[in-house]
């Protein structure tokens, strides 16, 4: 489920990003996706490439990854965003929510750490 006014558009300074085409109030679920799980052996293998900046870890141990299908993937990183995502391990889903009311034409942004208002710094900060 993919709400319908989300779209994929141009990220100033970060390649394509989701925004919205109108507001969204806080609390609101804006997309449930499903995932691909793979394993430890499988996520060695992705972390060599391009996609290991598009897999999430996965599983209580987070020695697993997923790629989430849908717009997931492509939701941009910010230490101020407005969205959370949350992982059900159960049913192999990645729900998104907005932690803040999002107004019309603003783009959607996770903190890649899973929690929203965490500042430590990401693997491509700290590089």
């Amino acid at each position: 489920m993919i709400l319908p006014c989300l779209y994929v558009g141009h990220s100033k300074d970060k390649d394509r990003g989701v925004f919205a085409s109108e507001d969204i109030a806080e609390g609101t679920i804006i997309e449930i996706s499903p995932v691909i799980v793979m394993g430890k052996e499988e996520r060695a293998v992705l972390d060599k490439t391009r996609l290991h900046d598009y897999i999430f870890e996965w599983g209580n141990d987070k020695c697993g990854c997923c790629v989430a299908l849908g717009y997931v993937s492509i939701y941009n990183h910010s230490y101020r965003s407005n969205c959370e995502y949350e992982m059900d391990y159960a049913e192999q889903l990645i729900r998104i929510k907005t932690v803040h009311y999002v107004k019309a034409g603003d783009e959607l942004c996770i903190n890649y750490n899973g929690d929203f208002d965490s500042k430590k710094p990401v693997w491509f900060d700290a590089r």
